[in-house]
């Protein structure tokens, strides 16, 4: 029997540099994939960091109902989210230019009427923009 060596090939020593470039075009990639999927990471204002948001009835004798804003903050950005893909959808799809239009308008629509959750936002490029504040 004959016994085979494998002779290894070195492999080639990554540079500091070329580790740093390697790094910096994976967070790019990630970056784009995030916005453009509409996934940025967001975060609430430090003022609701923590905080608790509650629903009290008008009724005496109804208990109220609390949750934590952080859950509440992830369900309107999650929201907001699908919004922007849907948009995406819309714009990239087949339709006729008057159906686009006319959808475009419900979506911006939906986004003035969340408007009122932009105090929850710390960045105010994270905020919804209805179609006055275009």
């Amino acid at each position: 029997m004959t016994q085979m060596t494998q002779t290894r090939v070195p492999e080639p020593q990554m540079t500091q540099m070329t580790q740093t470039k390697d790094a910096d075009f994976e967070q790019l990639i990630r970056r784009i994939i995030r916005e453009e999927t509409g996934l940025t990471p967001v975060a609430p204002a430090e003022k609701w960091r923590g905080g608790e948001l509650v629903l009290r009835p008008g009724k005496p004798g109804v208990q109220e109902k609390s949750w934590p804003i952080d859950s509440f903050f992830h369900k309107v950005v999650m929201l907001r989210n699908r919004l922007r893909t849907l948009e995406q959808q819309v714009n990239a799809s087949d339709l006729p230019d008057d159906q686009k239009v006319k959808i475009q308008g419900y979506i911006t629509g939906c986004y003035g009427s969340l408007t009122s959750f932009n105090v929850l936002f710390a960045d105010e490029d994270d905020r919804f923009v209805g179609a006055s504040q275009e």
